[in-house]
C-alpha cells in the first residue's frame, strides 16, 4: 500500500493544496501570544505591492513575438518559411515590433504600461525543458542545483518563521498563490514551500462555492480524505480566500476559451478582495513549437499566433480589470519562458530549442518602452546559432525585489545568491529612486575584425563591472573582468587562442547598465 509520506509528496496536488502539505511537511497553528513570537510573525517590509508571474511553458519563440525590424533582411534570410511580414508587424520603437496578433499588449505599450526587455538569458544556457525551468525558478547558475526558489527565498526573508504560527492576526493570508498546477519550485523556501496551489480554475470556484470533489474509494482516495480532514482542521486559508472572493461581485469581460485569462481573472478577484498575498503565479503552455508553428499560406497566423493572441488578450483584460477594480496601482506582472528558440527556422515550419529571448514586464507602474538593443542576426545564420543574452534574467528578479517589493540592498544579494544589476523597469518611488540608462557607447574593441587578439575598451561609472565574451551558441566562454572599479575607462585584452573563426560578442554589465557588441575573428 502507498505510504502516507509518498502519497503526500506525489499526489497531493489535486484541488486546493496547503503550503503545509507540500513535500510531506506537517502543519500546526502555534500560539502567537508571546512578544517574541509576535515579532517573528511581522513581515520585514511594509508594502502592499503585488507581483504576478506568468509562465509560458515550452520555450517561446521570441524572434517571432518581438520581430527585429532593424535587422529584418537577416531575419527573413534565417526564417524564410516562418518570418512575419514587416507590413503586419505592430511597431514599437521603430527598431522592433510585436507579432500582429498581440494587439492588446500593443495598446498597453502605447499607453506606457509595457516594458519589452530584449535578449534575456544567462551564461551556459540549458536546452532541456526541465533543467531550464528549474534554473529560471531557482535563479541558480546553470551548473549548480539549488532546491529553493527565488520567490520562496524572498518570502522566507519576509516571514522567516513560516509556517510556525501562520495564519495569524498580522498575516492571515497565503504568502503566495499559484493557480493552474501544483506549487512550483519558484515559491519553495529553504525548508518548506511558502505558497499554496489551486490546481485548476474549477477547483477555485468549487472552493468558494463550498463544493468538494468526491474522493475515490481507493487506498489513495482514503488518504485524500485524510488530507482534506487535516486541512480543514489545521488551516484557515480556504476561509480567507472565500472571504476575499465574495468581496468582488463584478469584473470586466475576459476572453472566452482562454485558460490564461481564466487564471488571471481569479488573481484580480483575490487582489481586489484584500488578500495580503504578495506573489501570484499562473501558467500557460503549448510553446514548444518544433513544427507547424505558422500557417504556410499566412505566416502571421497559426499555432504560435493563437498562443500569442491568448497571452496578449488575457494580460490586457487583466490590466483593464485591475483598473476597474481600483487596484492597478499595486500590481506589476512579468512573463517568462524557460528558453527561446534558435535563430534559424527548421524544415518542419517550426523552431528548435534556443537560448535568449525577450520577456515582458507590465503594469501601471512600469517604465514603458523597449529595454536593450535589437538582437543582431548573422547574415547567414546556421542551425546552431543562438542570440547572446544582453540581460541576465536574475537582474529582472533583483529589480522587482529591490524596486517593487522594496527589499533592502543588504538582503537582496542573499536572496538572489549573488550580485545582479538593477534595471530601469518599474517606478520605484514607493521604495527608492528610479534609475536611468544613457545611450552612450560604452564598450568597443580594436582591431575588429581581429586574428588572434583584440583590445576591449570599456567605460564604467564605478562599482561592480563585468566583461564577458559570448559565442554564437549563447554560452559565456570567458569573463575578462568581474570586480569593483572606480569610475573611468579601462581596457582588457581578449586572447582568442584556439577558438574557431566567426562572430563573438563582448558584453558589459556595470550596475544598471549593459551593452553587447559583436566582434569578428578572422582566419
Amino acid at each position: 500500500m502507498m505510504k502516507r509520506r509518498d502519497f503526500l509528496r506525489n499526489t497531493v496536488p489535486a484541488g486546493v493544496i496547503l503550503p503545509s502539505l507540500v513535500g510531506g511537511f506537517s502543519f500546526r497553528a502555534f500560539s502567537a501570544n508571546s512578544s517574541i513570537m509576535q515579532s517573528l510573525l511581522l513581515p520585514v517590509t511594509e508594502t502592499d505591492h503585488v507581483f504576478v508571474i506568468i509562465q509560458l511553458n515550452g520555450g517561446n519563440d521570441g524572434l517571432n513575438m518581438v520581430v527585429p525590424i532593424e535587422n529584418f533582411s537577416n531575419y527573413v534570410n534565417a526564417r524564410p518559411n516562418i518570418y512575419i511580414p514587416e507590413n503586419k508587424v505592430l511597431q514599437l520603437n521603430g527598431k522592433a515590433g510585436l507579432h500582429p496578433s498581440m494587439t492588446g499588449l500593443h495598446a498597453m505599450y502605447t499607453n506606457g504600461m509595457l516594458r519589452v526587455i530584449q535578449s534575456v538569458g544567462y551564461p551556459q544556457p540549458s536546452y532541456s525543458h526541465f533543467r531550464a525551468t528549474d534554473i529560471w525558478m531557482s535563479a541558480s547558475d546553470s551548473n549548480k542545483v539549488v532546491n529553493s526558489g527565488w520567490a520562496g527565498r524572498y518570502l522566507n526573508y519576509e516571514y522567516p518563521n513560516f509556517p510556525n504560527g501562520y495564519p495569524n492576526a498580522t498575516m492571515k493570508d497565503p504568502l503566495a498563490i499559484q493557480i493552474g498546477s501544483a506549487t512550483s519550485l519558484t515559491v519553495q523556501g529553504p525548508a518548506v514551500s511558502m505558497g499554496m496551489s489551486i490546481s485548476s480554475t474549477s477547483n477555485f470556484y468549487n472552493l468558494i462555492n463550498g463544493i468538494q470533489d468526491p474522493a475515490p474509494d481507493t487506498p489513495a482516495g482514503k488518504e485524500l480524505t485524510y488530507i482534506r480532514t487535516v486541512a480543514e482542521q489545521t488551516q484557515q486559508y480556504g476561509t480567507v480566500i472565500k472571504a476575499a472572493a465574495v468581496q468582488t461581485v463584478q469584473q470586466v469581460s475576459y476572453p472566452t476559451n482562454n485558460s490564461l485569462g481564466d487564471q488571471l481573472k481569479i488573481v484580480a478577484r483575490l487582489i481586489r478582495g484584500g488578500l495580503q498575498t504578495r506573489i501570484y503565479m499562473v501558467n500557460y503552455g503549448g510553446f514548444d513549437t518544433h513544427s507547424g508553428q505558422v500557417n504556410s499560406t499566412d505566416t502571421a497566423t497559426g499555432a504560435h499566433a493563437r498562443l500569442l493572441q491568448n497571452v496578449s488578450d488575457a494580460i490586457k483584460a487583466f490590466q483593464d480589470d485591475l483598473k476597474f477594480l481600483g487596484v492597478d496601482d499595486r500590481v506589476v506582472g512579468m512573463t517568462f519562458s524557460e528558453f527561446g528558440r534558435r535563430i534559424k527556422s527548421n524544415g518542419s515550419v517550426g523552431t528548435d530549442h534556443g537560448a535568449a529571448a525577450p520577456l515582458f514586464v507590465f503594469g501601471k507602474n512600469v517604465m514603458g518602452g523597449v529595454l536593450g538593443d535589437t538582437p543582431s542576426i548573422p547574415a547567414n545564420a546556421t542551425v546552431n546559432d543562438n542570440l547572446p543574452f544582453q540581460y541576465d534574467f536574475r537582474s529582472i528578479y533583483a529589480t522587482i525585489l529591490s524596486n517593487w517589493l522594496c527589499v533592502n540592498e543588504e538582503d537582496l544579494q542573499q536572496i538572489m545568491l549573488k550580485n545582479f544589476q538593477v534595471l530601469p523597469l518599474v517606478n520605484a518611488s514607493g521604495c527608492k529612486k528610479p534609475i536611468n540608462l544613457s545611450g552612450e557607447l560604452l564598450i568597443s574593441n580594436y582591431p575588429n575584425p581581429f586574428a588572434s587578439s583584440t583590445v576591449i575598451t570599456f567605460k564604467t561609472e564605478g562599482g561592480h563591472t563585468l566583461i564577458q565574451i559570448i559565442d554564437t551558441m549563447g554560452k559565456v566562454i570567458a569573463n575578462l573582468a568581474d570586480k569593483e572599479y572606480t569610475a573611468g575607462t579601462y581596457s582588457v585584452v581578449f586572447e582568442s587562442g584556439l577558438l574557431p573563426p566567426g562572430v563573438y560578442y563582448a558584453r558589459l554589465q556595470n550596475m544598471a547598465t549593459q551593452q553587447v557588441r559583436s566582434m569578428l575573428k578572422m582566419r
